[in-house]
């Protein structure tokens, strides 16, 4: 039986260009990005370490990023599969899509 994880606030990195959410152990998931000309974020891959699939960490990175997007006024463009199904299912989040 896993225990309960501490989440992290998700971050954006610039110099690494993605978002970026601390896991214990000094893990790290992540989502990737590139930024277009009119500064829309377009979400390009999320990577969560292996040893913590499947514990909802993928969904915490991806309601991270969107309630990152929000609070400073950022615009999102998924790209990445998961990203895509994410904001498909959280249509709450629409006013963060460019």
């Amino acid at each position: 039986m896993t225990s309960p994880l501490t989440l992290k606030p998700v971050t954006l990195n610039t110099d690494a260009l993605r978002f970026e959410m601390p896991i214990e152990e000094g893990a790290l998931a992540f989502c990737t990005y590139r930024q277009d000309a009119s500064g829309a974020y377009h979400l390009l891959h999320a990577e969560v370490p292996p040893a913590f699939e499947g514990r909802g960490i993928g969904g915490a990175l991806a309601k991270g990023v969107f309630e990152l997007a929000r609070r400073q006024g950022l615009k999102l463009v998924p790209r990445c599969s998961f990203m895509v199904a994410w904001a498909a299912r959280h249509r709450e989040y629409g006013d963060v899509l460019a």
